[in-house]
């Protein structure tokens, strides 16, 4: 491994670490989103407990911290095997921040964002994956699950250098959704919106 290489994996995985969900929500004066809601410090737990700007800027902030550092490797012609374990520091420095007690997210859009400099056509068909998903079903869980099954088999289709790294970034966001994959299971996720009522 290279200097480079490892300093960019270094890079990435303290990028991951900042908790945008944690300062968004002491800035904006919100309960910590690792108590409060779900329990899960990213965008869809503080749109539940801040509402739509405050979720944005996480969401926003999410996908940058994920993109900037797999740009910054890519730029320095770092191979797909080290570029793809720069994504999964991101993802790591994300689920297990060292600035946070090791108490993080998902990471699901820092793994979205990862992945956005593979290419723009990829990332559309993500991103379409991801909000139709959600859009039916009303599951932004359902939305993070299908998109991660289905990201290796796309990018094996625009560029199969990066299958193996990025299906082992999607192993990881399916290990971090054990339990919302049981809760779906039984009935019991939480929906991003609640469905109205039919009157009688």
């Amino acid at each position: 491994m290279s200097a480079i290489a490892l300093g960019m994996i270094i890079f990435a995985y303290l990028c991951g670490s900042i908790s945008s969900a944690i300062l968004v929500c002491k800035l904006a004066g919100l309960p910590d989103p690792r108590i409060s809601g779900s329990g899960n410090p990213g965008a869809t737990n503080v749109l539940r407990i801040g509402g739509k700007a405050s979720a944005a800027a996480v969401l926003i902030f999410d996908v940058a911290k994920g993109m900037v550092p797999v740009w910054i490797a890519w730029m320095l012609h770092v191979t797909p095997m080290y570029l793809g374990l720069t994504a999964i520091a991101a993802c790591l420095g994300h689920i297990y921040p060292v600035f946070f007690r090791f108490r993080g997210g998902k990471g699901v859009a820092t793994a979205f964002g990862a992945i956005a400099p593979i290419g723009w056509d990829l990332t559309g068909l993500m991103t379409g994956t991801w909000l139709l998903t959600v859009l039916l079903s009303g599951y932004s869980s359902l939305g993070a699950i299908v998109s991660a099954l289905i990201a290796p088999f796309y990018v094996w289709w625009f560029k199969p250098q990066f299958t193996f790294p990025v299906s082992m970034l999607s192993c990881l966001i399916l290990l971090r959704h054990h339990d919302n994959i049981q809760r779906l299971w039984r009935g019991q996720e939480n929906r991003v919106w609640k469905r109205k009522k039919k009157k009688e």
